[in-house]
């Protein structure tokens, strides 16, 4: 999974990403510079990758490791039809149930949930956009220059429960906001868009299963996100993603 590129002071743009080992074991990479990789360190969802890293010194989530970009290499896909069995093993059945055994990252299976979206402020895209302008430009000499991102104009949400308690996260999957600029891309209105995205992610995905990727912060461990959505199916006989 990975989240929305973010301004750090020292990095630049940066991309927290997390993934599962093949032993089952949740890995947060940071800093990912992921618009600054190589073509052949570009990793997709799905995809294994080996990459070399040491413990960061100022986070104490077991799950966080500092990694060497430059290290990654990509290995083979997660077929569609093993995701299932290698993913639902691994829901826990609330975010109270992560916290209880010290986790900081989970998947949750979630229950009744509902996506909406929001128009941002002028403001708000106002900030995004300049932030974003800024990370763009903080590449050392060695670096291409990126271009600028263009935030989203809408702000996702997904309101649900688990077994503990109801919830409401903001989206921050960064697939997610790429589905609203690939299907402008591909000719649909705004609004088109809109509607697609709502049948998907209120109607396609709940039917057929889905997973919530969620996390929480380094400085506020009592806060979590939703950091990524996967269509998995609940049972074991496939599953088909994006």
């Amino acid at each position: 999974m990975k989240a929305l590129p973010q301004r750090s002071a020292k990095h630049g743009e940066t991309v927290c990403c997390a993934g599962i080992t093949p032993e089952g074991q949740w890995k947060r990479l940071y800093p990912v510079r992921f618009r600054h990789l190589k073509e052949e360190n570009s990793f997709k969802r799905w995809d294994f990758i080996d990459f070399k890293y040491i413990r960061p010194p100022r986070d104490n989530r077991r799950e966080s490791c500092r990694v060497f970009e430059d290290s990654i290499v990509i290995g083979k896909r997660l077929a569609p039809s093993k995701r299932a069995a290698f993913l639902n093993p691994l829901v826990l059945p609330s975010v109270k149930a992560a916290e209880e055994r010290g986790d900081s990252l989970a998947l949750i299976r979630p229950i009744e949930p509902r996506f909406s979206y929001k128009l941002k402020s002028s403001s708000d895209l106002k900030e995004e956009r300049d932030s974003y302008k800024l990370a763009a430009s903080q590449g050392s000499l060695l670096d291409d220059d990126l271009a600028v991102l263009e935030p989203t104009p809408y702000e996702f949400k997904f309101r649900f429960k688990d077994a503990h308690a109801l919830h409401e996260y903001t989206n921050g999957d960064w697939e997610a906001h790429a589905m609203y600029y690939n299907e402008r891309k591909r000719g649909r209105t705004v609004q088109e868009t809109l509607d697609w995205m709502d049948h998907r992610f209120n109607d396609d995905y709940p039917k057929r299963g889905m997973l919530f990727a969620v996390g929480n912060l380094a400085k506020r461990p009592q806060t979590w996100q939703l950091l990524g959505v996967l269509r998995v199916d609940e049972n074991l006989q496939g599953a088909f993603a994006l």
